[in-house]
């Protein structure tokens, strides 16, 4: 894959166990792809003590089974593209992929995203893109000089950094240990219970009642759901709605691992990022026939 290339056949967002099969299967029918995740992979795997149930690797510890990944993607030559994709747009005959102000293209896109680690709160998808934002490269100039709450689950992020240099007040409120500290941010006892407002954001509940009125709200999620990345993709319970093929309500899209739902196990994970591979593979080769 060329370092400065923005056009693929094949973008696979997600380094877990699905996406990772499906990248060295992508590697294999020689397609162009690019693989969009976490240089660390999986940090559900990666916290797992023992796995017992997946063939031929009896007793291997999570952070073991990563590893060997992780030697499997380095000996293929698969590179990871370290950014967090924040949308997805079916322009027709392609997707168009946003990672902040970079965009990238592909005719097919395997989503691999995992399952949601935190549920919505009330108000946080009514009210986004009305002063709710999932992407602070993208929309955090707009917040210059005004306040704002950071609600994060993403301990490496580096975008509370970012917002703190932009806007006057920050109200921080992350789900993991740390001590980070700025003069214009404060730290929030509790968690936030919804965004407030009715055309736009104007404020946040925490979870003793009290409220405080800002201009906007960040939510910096590892992962958000698929149907927020991707507009028309039909849900089931809240797990994206595949068919055997793992081809999804959206052309040209397919789905695999704990984001299709139960059971969140790796060999199922493994085996639908493989199938979902070669249905993308069919999808492209239908594609270029009508096209010819």
């Amino acid at each position: 894959m060329g370092g400065n290339q923005t056009e693929y056949d094949i973008a696979i967002i997600g380094t877990g166990p699905a996406g990772i099969s499906a990248a060295i299967n992508a590697r294999i029918r020689n397609k162009s792809f690019i693989l969009f995740g976490n240089a660390d992979l999986s940090a559900k795997v990666e916290r797992s003590h023992i796995i017992s149930n997946y063939p031929a690797l009896p007793e291997i510890s999570g952070s073991e089974l990563n590893r060997r990944f992780a030697a499997h993607l380095e000996q293929m030559d698969i590179e990871i593209t370290c950014e967090r994709i924040t949308g997805v747009y079916n322009i027709g005959k392609y997707f168009m992929l946003l990672a902040g102000q970079k965009e990238y293209k592909a005719d097919a896109v395997i989503l691999a995203t995992g399952a949601q680690t935190v549920n919505e709160i009330k108000g946080e998808r009514e009210l986004l893109g009305k002063g709710v934002s999932y992407c602070a490269t993208c929309d955090g100039n707009f917040y210059k000089g005004k306040t704002i709450a950071v609600i994060s689950d993403n301990k490496e992020s580096e975008e509370v950094d970012f917002l703190a240099e932009l806007a006057e007040k920050v109200y921080f409120c992350p789900s993991y240990k740390t001590d980070y500290s700025r003069e214009n941010v404060s730290r929030l006892p509790g968690f936030v219970k919804s965004v407030n407002g009715e055309r736009h954001a104007d404020g946040i509940t925490l979870s003793d009642g009290s409220i405080i009125a800002v201009d906007g709200v960040f939510f910096l999620k590892q992962t958000v759901s698929a149907d927020v990345l991707l507009d028309g993709l039909e849900m089931n319970n809240g797990s994206v709605a595949v068919n055997r093929d793992m081809s999804t309500s959206v052309k040209g899209c397919f789905a695999c691992g704990d984001c299709t739902g139960r059971p969140y196990q790796i060999a199922k994970a493994v085996g639908e990022g493989n199938v979902a591979l070669h249905s993308a593979v069919a999808y492209l080769a239908e594609s270029k026939g009508k096209k010819e």
